[in-house]
């Protein structure tokens, strides 16, 4: 699910009817003191980050001038929630409250229909007070039933003015989510003003992954739920997946830096969900500080996967690469194999990495991995199936160890010098380019002729291509394999290019 920052939410809120507090949004301290002259009076001031319990983190501040609220916007936007940095805080007009209320928006798996959530107590502790909650039933099409929203709002108390205009408020809740096809929409609390005035106070919203497409006035970056803004590695993962559809590729970042306690800083790289997190589990057991959560399944190419291991590579400080997900993928093993050599090989890998490759071919994508080890200046370990993640996790640990502290430092790929010679020859394939030294054609034949699947055959002493330009283009996972492969035999006259838009600047690099 994609979240929406508060003061997003909010103006979803206002377009369907619900009355807000005066605010706007800065990103600048400078902005906030705007922000607060321009409202006058006693002002509140949020930060914008997707978590629980702001005010008690020091999230949540007031301000009756506008230094004290710039003095609070300087403090709030150094903060970070996690591991990531407050980006936006909201400055709010201070509203005199006389009651609470709690009122959610959600869709009930269970029951495969909306239901609204109404609690005559808002704020937090909401789950204390479940006897008092109250689950009302919605119509897909018409929204909350009215016998059900008028029992909820004559119970709280009010007079009858204000009962109606409760009751509006959650037949308005509906309507809200229904417009932006919402998975969640929660005002924690809406209000009873002093003056008499309903008023959403909070607000958090979650929109379906598959709506995000629908709605482009929302300009949701990344149709995935995250607990921070999305990092500019994750805006470069989530165009590699949205360009590629052969199978799965899920990237988040999850830390910059290790804790205090930990061993390092790792790479993490599943496949499949539940095997992942085992996986996941195994290496914080073994006392490490994972840096990203990735996901490349469902068959994915090996162009994929080498991307997704360029991607996991381009995070700084990493100790080790870790690698291992489900036990009985359907997958073909190999390709991911044969997308991590090359990723391997390019960045020249000198920290220590743990593979599990468990399922269809385990035993090629382990022997692949295993001959490119030897290549390189820090070990490859490949395991199988049968080899329990808790047990390789705690050889990783002692690989670790013996690579003395050994930090990661991103950098560009290197590239054969053959590519820079006019004499190559190139070909544009998906996302790339293939380049052949023709004079080395007869001792790449044979690794060429095996691993492209009969792509490209010798005519005449020559390499050719055996298919359209169209059909070729698209075979890049055979193409990598035979990168890989001409590699393996030790003679560089096969390159394939990849590009990943973005990437090659975020590390200061590129060919």
């Amino acid at each position: 699910m994609a979240r929406l920052h508060e003061y997003q939410g909010k103006e979803i809120l206002a377009a369907n009817g619900f009355k807000i507090p005066r605010g706007r949004p800065a990103k600048t301290a400078a902005e906030a003191v705007k922000a607060a002259k321009e409202l006058g009076g006693e002002v509140v001031i949020k930060i914008q980050a997707w978590t629980t319990g702001r005010a008690g983190i020091g999230g949540v501040a007031f301000a009756k001038e506008p230094e004290e609220a710039r003095a609070h916007a300087e403090r709030m936007l150094a903060m970070k929630v996690g591991q990531f940095p407050v980006e936006t805080v909201l400055v709010e007009e201070k509203i005199a409250i006389d009651r609470e209320f709690f009122l959610s928006f959600a869709i009930d798996d269970g029951a495969r229909a909306p239901v609204i959530i109404f609690s005559p107590g808002g704020g937090s502790g909401i789950e204390e007070r479940a006897a008092s909650t109250k689950r009302i039933a919605c119509d897909v099409k018409r929204g909350p039933l009215d016998a059900a929203v008028n029992e909820a709002a004559a119970s709280c108390g009010l007079s009858p003015e204000h009962a109606a205009q409760l009751g509006d408020s959650i037949r308005k809740l509906f309507a809200a989510a229904r417009s932006v096809e919402a998975r969640s929409l929660e005002i924690n609390p809406l209000v009873l003003t002093k003056d008499g005035q309903f008023v959403a106070a909070d607000c958090r919203l979650t929109i379906d992954d598959y709506a995000v497409a629908r709605h482009p006035e929302l300009k949701i970056e990344i149709a995935r739920e995250f607990d921070h803004p999305p990092t500019e590695l994750e805006r470069v993962a989530y165009a590699v997946e949205q360009s590629d559809h052969r199978g799965t590729f899920y990237f988040a970042q999850l830390a910059t830096a290790a804790a205090e306690d930990s061993k390092g800083l790792v790479g993490f790289h599943g496949a499949g969900g539940g095997g992942s997190m085992m996986s996941m589990d195994a290496i914080v057991n073994a006392g490490f500080t994972i840096a990203n959560f990735t996901d490349t399944s469902g068959n994915p190419s090996a162009s994929k996967v080498y991307r997704a291991s360029r991607i996991i590579l381009a995070q700084p400080d990493l100790v080790g690469y870790f690698g291992s997900g489900s036990g009985v993928a359907s997958q073909e093993q190999y390709w991911s194999a044969y997308g991590l050599a090359k990723a391997f090989w390019e960045l020249d890998l000198d920290i220590p990495a743990v593979i599990r490759l468990g399922g269809n071919t385990e035993d090629r994508a382990v022997d692949i991995l295993r001959r490119l080890s030897k290549l390189l200046r820090a070990p490859v370990e490949c395991y199988r199936k049968t080899d329990a993640p808790a047990m390789i996790a705690e050889r990783f640990a002692e690989l670790v160890a013996s690579a003395g502290g050994t930090a990661w430092k991103p950098r560009a790929p290197r590239v054969p010098k053959f590519v820079r010679d006019p004499a190559a020859k190139m070909l544009p394939v998906k996302g790339g380019r293939v380049w052949i030294e023709t004079a080395k054609w007869p001792q790449i034949r044979r690794a060429v002729e095996t691993h492209s699947g009969g792509l490209i055959t010798d005519r005449n002493g020559a390499p050719a291509v055996a298919l359209t330009s169209d059909e070729f283009a698209n075979k890049d996972s055979e193409l990598l394999a035979c990168d890989v492969e001409c590699r393996l035999a030790g003679v560089e006259g096969f390159y394939l290019e990849l590009d990943i838009p973005g990437l090659d600047e975020l590390i200061g690099g590129g060919r």
